[in-house]
């Protein structure tokens, strides 16, 4: 695990600075290590302008990501570059997003047990004066500092029945 985390990192270093010159936000890098087949290499990035990611988006970004990989090769093996947008169930992966997304629903899992469970399930309400992010749940108010949430992601049932409500 380890490994593809730094593999992760340094892929990131290199790809950030041209993803931004592009105009896009780096949303995440996941690397997965081959299972019998190539390995698989995600960039998921979005523009900076609040706009939809294209196909055009995702072909450029492709592009240029992959000639900065043949130079740098941080992957020794074999790999499969796959380019795309976070979409509606997004994952939340900078501090900046649970500001972002405040009002929005989401799923945190925890890198560790809190009263008896790891998942939280609730409306994000940003980020508190300490700078913990704030989730709202049926169960009451919880605060997690950025370093002990493990995954989060939007969760896309109120933003798929308000693209529904609009198109009726």
């Amino acid at each position: 695990m380890a490994d593809t985390q730094v593999v992760e990192s340094r892929i990131s270093q290199i790809i950030e600075g041209a993803v931004t010159d592009l105009g896009f936000r780096l949303v995440r890098v996941r690397y997965s290590g081959a299972k019998g087949g190539r390995s698989q290499l995600q960039i998921m990035a979005e523009p900076v302008a609040e706009r939809e990611m294209t196909v055009e988006d995702c072909e450029t970004l492709s592009r240029h990501v992959a000639a900065l990989l043949d130079v740098e090769d941080p992957i020794s093996d074999a790999y499969t570059l796959e380019v795309s947008s976070p979409g509606i169930d997004r994952p939340l992966t900078r501090i900046e997003d649970y500001e972002r997304f405040s009002g929005e629903l989401a799923k945190i899992t925890l890198r560790f047990m809190l009263d008896g469970r790891k998942r939280f399930n609730g409306r994000l309400g940003g980020l508190d004066a300490d700078g913990r992010v704030v989730l709202e749940t049926s169960f009451g108010r919880f605060e997690f500092a950025f370093d002990e949430i493990e995954a989060a992601r939007i969760d896309p049932i109120e933003i798929l029945a308000r693209e529904g409500a609009a198109r009726h």
